[in-house]
């Protein structure tokens, strides 16, 4: 039977659109192409694992709004534990991509997940890895202090609240920008580290993947890659990584593996490009 992994967190609509360059106050420009997709880093992690042969759980807000239909006919195949309170506005994200790949996003984020619902703790009975993305912080917190082989966190940036889940963490693996209150981001891992978390790493783009592993430092590299589009990687590097433990393999194998998993993922628009 395939693993399980659990994906707690957030879960949005993302509109895409490619733009020469970003406008200029008061300007209107056109863009050369449209999309939307599935976004936030729960949900991307969830796609990626269910397409690595995990089975997978997304515990998250969708809510019924006239968007959710959207977002749940992208998320076939995962079992989705909606906690949305009733007039639940499912955050939706505006993403400006240019042509080296960047991209700007404006989004509202934890600020639509007000009110959510807490989860059983049941809702990971079974599982091999949670991975806890830190907007739907009070339902990590609970569900971090239930024993699974791997809780895992995505740590995008600093969130109210993570100090209560920190501790009962086996794995953070965060972005570059990421940094305690009052810390610098250089600081992050041995910050981390002086939480008790056993293994952490720190993605810096396309510059080597830092990582701590108990007392040794190593550096992962990157694989260089023409660029078109970075939205979501650090989500599919993360639900690579939960997958690949979640199947048995080690964290240097599954960060090496997801590492490669995130620099295919840019090489085409949207978050599973490389993976379908």
């Amino acid at each position: 039977m395939a693993p399980l992994v659990v994906c707690v967190g957030l879960t949005t609509l993302d509109i895409v659109q490619a733009v020469d360059a970003l406008p200029e106050p008061n300007q209107k420009i056109v863009s050369t192409r449209f999309w939307y997709d599935v976004g936030g880093p729960a949900a991307n992690a969830a796609r990626v694992a269910s397409r690595l042969d995990c089975q997978t759980r997304l515990v998250t807000a969708i809510g019924d709004s006239d968007l959710a239909g959207l977002v749940r006919s992208r998320l076939t195949g995962i079992e989705v534990v909606d906690l949305a309170p009733a007039g639940h506005q499912l955050p939706v994200s505006t993403i400006l991509v240019t042509p080296d790949g960047a991209r700007s996003v404006v989004s509202r984020n934890t600020a639509a997940l007000a009110g959510a619902d807490l989860p059983s703790t049941q809702v990971i009975d079974g599982a091999e890895v949670v991975l806890h993305d830190g907007h739907l912080m009070d339902a990590s917190v609970a569900l971090a202090s239930q024993p699974v082989p791997i809780h895992l966190l995505d740590g995008g940036s600093w969130k109210p609240g993570l100090p209560m889940l920190l501790p009962r963490l086996d794995i953070a693996v965060v972005s570059d920008d990421f940094a305690l209150p009052g810390h610098r981001p250089q600081d992050a891992l041995a910050d981390l580290v002086g939480y008790g978390i056993p293994r952490v790493a720190r993605t810096r783009g396309s510059r080597p993947v830092q990582a701590v592993i108990g007392d040794q430092t190593r550096d992962f590299g990157v694989p260089k890659v023409d660029v078109v589009d970075t939205t979501g990687a650090g989500d599919v590097l993360h639900g690579a990584l939960a997958a690949h433990l979640a199947h048995g393999l080690d964290f240097t194998v599954s960060l090496q593996r997801a590492i490669a998993a995130a620099s295919r993922s840019v090489t085409g628009p949207g978050v599973l490009a490389g993976l379908e």
